[in-house]
């Protein structure tokens, strides 16, 4: 199943609201017109629901009444704004086999997404940029579940036996899911920070720095989940963490906080 092949039918391919596709070819636009954008997110009734249900949320509003979406670019700002839209964007683009569990794989991705937004804190990173980066990490493994969801079953099959999913993926299928969330982040006119921090996620070595952030990110939640954290910790790549300007002992000094972090995405679940 070659992946351009996949990526070619466009008919198969997730699609998400245009106002989302928007917002994504906004990243980097210094002169993007919010009013005009937060016009026509308004325009949708359910999507401003969703919104604003979340930007009300404690993990975003707190105390104070974000009653629409213009209270939302005030009082949190445009990125974060694009950031709780694109994430209702991307939860709603996917049809997948009853048998896979969407929410589970949204919790998990808001997770990393969480992750890397609190590790970006440490660099001179865009934090939003870096949510958005977790948020997208394992999306080519989702589009594999959604277009050829028989052969991804056989693949679980095979991961929960101990194989490797990225090498048991490519062996199956001729490419992994690094690979294909890379293509559909470029179908979908990501930036190529993105692009490049889902294509390079688990070779950061020479790669763009929010690459180096989701490995990271995905490294920290191995140790939070491993019966051993004390030997992971002793393994974590400082200089890796290093590279993208982190301090790290002043990190790890505050590693207890990454266990009960809160995307403040969950009300997208239902």
């Amino acid at each position: 199943m070659p992946l351009k092949a996949m990526m070619n039918n466009a008919q198969q391919l997730p699609n998400i609201p245009k106002i989302v596709q928007e917002l994504i070819e906004s990243f980097g636009d210094n002169n993007v017109n919010t009013d005009a954008i937060a016009k026509k997110i308004a325009s949708d009734q359910v999507l401003t629901a969703k919104v604003l249900r979340m930007a009300n949320s404690a993990r975003y509003g707190g105390n104070r009444k974000i009653g629409s979406v213009n209270d939302a670019v005030v009082i949190l700002g445009f990125n974060a704004l694009r950031t709780l839209v694109l994430a209702s964007g991307l939860t709603s683009a996917f049809k997948t086999p009853e048998s896979f569990d969407i929410k589970q794989f949204w919790r998990n991705s808001f997770t990393c997404a969480a992750l890397c937004k609190w590790l970006a804190k440490f660099t001179k990173l865009d934090p939003e940029v870096a949510f958005t980066c977790g948020m997208m990490h394992n999306i080519g493994g989702l589009l594999i579940h959604t277009l050829a969801p028989d052969k991804a079953a056989e693949i679980d099959g095979a991961v929960s036996q101990g194989l490797d999913r990225k090498q048991t993926q490519d062996l199956q299928l001729g490419f992994d899911f690094t690979d294909a969330g890379a293509e559909l982040a470029q179908n979908w006119r990501f930036p190529s920070d993105i692009v490049d921090a889902v294509r390079f996620q688990l070779s950061p070595g020479q790669s763009a720095p929010y690459a180096k952030l989701v490995y990271l990110a995905i490294f920290i939640l191995s140790m939070n989940a491993s019966k051993h954290p004390e030997q992971m910790q002793a393994e974590f790549p400082d200089q890796l963490a290093e590279s993208i300007g982190i301090n790290v002992e002043q990190m790890k000094d505050k590693l207890a906080e990454t266990k009960t972090l809160d995307s403040g995405l969950d009300a997208l679940l239902g």
